[in-house]
């Protein structure tokens, strides 16, 4: 029982909150270890409202996106116990660490594009909904992607979807493997001639306001306004009303009361079983809701792109929000063959119809198709969402 108990010594004394022992344990123990129940040192500082622990474990670089044996992740467990300053802490430090991923994975994206041979293709998107009228007034769009070396070009028409906003346009993605930084991603405004390059990071008020959306869980909200949000959803289901004008304003939320203390030692956290562990953080409240999601797929042995490659080309324009979630149904382990159309839900009343077609391979792409045009001004708010 001994030698389980002392198995996590970094782990035991954020548990009693000694940030002497913390610091010591910070230059010999796993920053990332987990603990019997997935928790790293980060999960149990969050989980116990140890701020100074937390501030110091993300100093030494204390990963944010891992997840625990429940499934959660410190920014999750931060939301759940409430305290905003920890949970704008966390979030900043989850943006940062992602870039700083994504600038490590560089060279092997670059050098698997390389590699493969130069080409066209085309991605249609018909997006659909099952509220009455509103698959009328969704967009569609046809993106032409341009390969060429490890350099990658997107035509779209579709500017941002977001929710239940869109914008049309003349947009241009080009991605630019041979530069470093935020030099290799622009996106243009081809009608107003402007370009913006991919931000590194968030303005201050974009993380209040992001922190806003996390802080607004239903077990977070008054019964006023869980009455409004069912109403709200009463309105887009029927088809009724303007569904802009529903849409409710974001206000700043405060920190919550923190949750009691566990009433348990560290020895009895350590012996517990996971799914009999009593709460560490705030109590859990469950609710269990089936909702029925209808994905289909068309596989074709005979296309001549690889998921490999597409998912190589899909991390490169991840950052519109509706390729992401391709990417991330493409990920998923689908059967032999290429997924020539899919079907996916991209938001909960709007499913997208995803056709790739036209592909050719092509060995004389002008190399002036992946550079900004000179008469183009850069202007770093252009896309917001960016």
């Amino acid at each position: 029982m001994d030698s389980l108990c002392d198995r996590y010594p970094l782990h035991k004394a954020i548990f009693d909150g000694n940030l002497r022992k913390v610091s010591g344990y910070l230059r010999t123990c796993n920053i990332e270890e987990k603990d019997v129940h997935g928790n790293t040192p980060l999960h149990l500082a969050v989980l116990l409202g140890r701020k100074e622990c937390v501030y110091l474990l993300l100093a030494h670089g204390a990963p944010v996106k891992v997840k625990n044996n429940f499934g959660w992740s410190p920014l999750a467990e931060a939301i759940s116990y409430g305290d905003r300053q920890i949970i704008t802490t966390l979030l900043k430090k989850l943006k940062q660490q992602s870039r700083e991923t994504l600038e490590e994975r560089r060279p092997q994206l670059t050098s698997a594009l390389q590699k493969l041979g130069d080409f066209y293709v085309e991605i249609n998107w018909d997006f659909q909904s099952w509220v009455p009228l509103l698959s009328r007034i969704l967009p569609s769009d046809t993106c032409k992607l341009y390969k060429k070396g490890c350099s990658i070009r997107m035509d779209s028409t579709l500017v941002d979807f977001t929710d239940m906003k869109w914008q049309r346009g003349d947009l241009t993605f080009i991605f630019n493997g041979d530069a470093r930084g935020k030099q290799a991603f622009a996106v243009l405004d081809n009608e107003k001639k402007v370009f913006q390059r991919l931000r590194t990071e968030d303005t201050e008020a974009e993380i209040e306001e992001e922190v806003d959306i996390l802080m607004s869980r239903r077990e977070h909200l008054s019964e006023e306004d869980v009455v409004k949000n069912k109403a709200l959803v009463e309105t887009l289901s029927k088809g009724s009303g303007n569904i802009m004008d529903s849409l409710p304003e974001t206000t700043r939320r405060s920190s919550l009361n923190p949750p009691p203390k566990p009433e348990l030692t560290w020895d009895e956290y350590m012996l517990y079983d996971s799914e009999r562990l009593p709460p560490i953080g705030r109590k859990m409240v469950l609710k269990e809701d089936r909702k029925a999601v209808k994905c289909q797929v068309a596989m074709s042995e005979e296309f001549p792109l690889s998921i490999d490659l597409v998912l190589k080309v899909l991390e490169v324009v991840a950052p519109f929000k509706h390729f992401s979630k391709l990417k991330d149904f493409v990920a998923m382990k689908l059967p032999a063959g290429f997924p020539v159309r899919i079907e996916i839900p991209v938001f909960p009343t709007i499913t997208a119809r995803v056709t790739f077609r036209d592909f050719k391979t092509c060995d004389k792409i002008p190399a002036s198709m992946f550079f900004i045009p000179r008469d183009y001004k850069e202007d770093p708010n252009r896309f917001p969402d960016l």
